[in-house]
């Protein structure tokens, strides 16, 4: 693997309504819950649904800046299994798409 599960937050700092954003080699990405909002203190039951939603893109303009149609997007499960699975689809793109992300 490219890039590792501990570059990222931790699960539960999604919780916080934030994003994580990064590069790698011509990549973006940003990992996110979605809903984007606060429901760390919300309990568990009143909570609507959510996925974890894993985002990538060519540099070089951050993720506000750059065309929606120059990004790719996949949901994953909030979860240890579903986190898992976000890293390395992240992964799986910038190995499939190489050569657009050396552009």
């Amino acid at each position: 693997m490219e890039i590792e599960k501990n570059t990222f937050f931790n699960l539960m700092h999604y919780e916080y309504g934030e994003a994580f954003f990064g590069s790698h080699k011509g990549m973006r990405y940003r990992l996110a819950r979605e809903p984007l909002e606060n429901v760390k203190f919300v309990p568990e039951d009143k909570r609507g649904p959510a996925t974890l939603m894993a985002t990538v893109w060519p540099e070089p303009y951050s993720f506000g800046k750059t065309d929606k149609e120059l990004m790719t997007s996949e949901n994953f499960e909030v979860s240890e299994d579903g986190f898992e699975s976000a890293v390395k689809w992240i992964n799986e793109q910038y190995v499939s798409r190489r050569a657009e992300w050396e552009k």
